[in-house]
């Protein structure tokens, strides 16, 4: 099967949520909310990403979940395997075993917890890149990771052929100017932050890879595909629909809001593995308001 290229990582990628049954990967869920993406007009999807709940993924489940997306999307939509770790050598295994399933890119966070100073962030994504042919995607989120890749570093980075873009999830609207201007207008910047996906792809974004999308898959599409053709009116009406389900989906740690929204809905258990926990009383119930408010829920 023919992979898609960097030209179709573009709109909607949800950041897959992992299911959960009695403690396991639950298989089935996972393929069927595959196929619901498939029928509300996602345009990629992103397993095993830290949505995923990726840290407490073994090897095994990992390559489980990437066959599983590529075969159930077909190669009708994109696949953007997370293979990032806090080991540079685990993360060029991880990555050349998606790249061996079948996935069409791969995703790879900044190192976590390591603190890599800005020559070893480089360093490190340039090892994992020359170690595939795979497209790589650069994942910065400070927030969990404690470390930034500064828009001078990803220029660097950017003049490695196979590293394409990044999922910028600084919530800094300014950065995507700044790397528009340092890594050239064809690298591809996707937002990682939902709430702010909107002005994200009017400063020159073409994407995100969304948390909310988990939950409503058909209104991301829609926004996206309403801010790429720059028709703003109707991706303003969208935002306030989901305005309140971005905020709070990240009431609590992420995937907890978003995997209980989805047992609302019908879609799989809220089960998260530890260190994560279930929600509170007060989020469920803002989560539940939310996707009524979305006009996902019957009120």
């Amino acid at each position: 099967m023919p992979q898609l290229g960097p030209a179709h990582i573009r709109g909607s990628l949800c950041a897959l949520v992992t299911p959960f049954k009695d403690g396991a990967v639950d298989t089935r869920a996972f393929s069927e909310l595959i196929e619901w993406h498939m029928d509300e007009g996602t345009h990629g999807l992103v397993p095993c990403g830290t949505t995923g709940e990726s840290p407490t993924l073994s090897v095994e489940e990992q390559e489980t979940l990437i066959r599983l997306c590529v075969e159930r999307a077909g190669g009708k939509i994109p696949i953007v395997a997370g293979t990032g770790t806090n080991s540079t050598a685990v993360s060029i295994e991880r990555t050349q075993r998606a790249e061996a399933l079948g996935a069409d890119a791969a995703m790879l966070v900044a190192p976590y917890y390591n603190k890599p100073t800005q020559e070893g962030l480089y360093q490190h994504f340039k090892a994992v890149a020359q170690a595939t042919d795979l497209p790589v995607i650069l994942y910065n989120v400070p927030g969990r990771t404690v470390t930034d890749i500064s828009v001078e570093t990803l220029a660097r980075l950017s003049e490695i052929p196979n590293i394409v873009g990044v999922k910028d999830a600084t919530a800094d609207l300014a950065r995507v100017s700044r790397q528009r201007a340092a890594c050239g207008a064809d690298f591809i910047q996707l937002s990682g932050e939902d709430a702010t996906a909107l002005a994200f792809n009017g400063a020159g974004g073409t994407g995100c890879i969304s948390v909310t999308a988990n939950a409503a898959p058909r209104l991301c599409s829609a926004l996206q595909k309403a801010t790429l053709a720059s028709d703003m009116a109707t991706a303003l009406a969208v935002q306030d629909k989901l305005i309140a389900l971005h905020d709070a989906l990240f009431l609590e740690t992420s995937p907890a809001p978003v995997k209980y929204a989805l047992s609302v809905l019908g879609k799989c258990a809220e089960d998260v593995r530890l260190p994560l926990v279930p929600p509170t009383e007060a989020t469920r119930a803002r989560v539940r308001e939310a996707l009524e408010t979305a006009g996902l829920l019957a009120s």
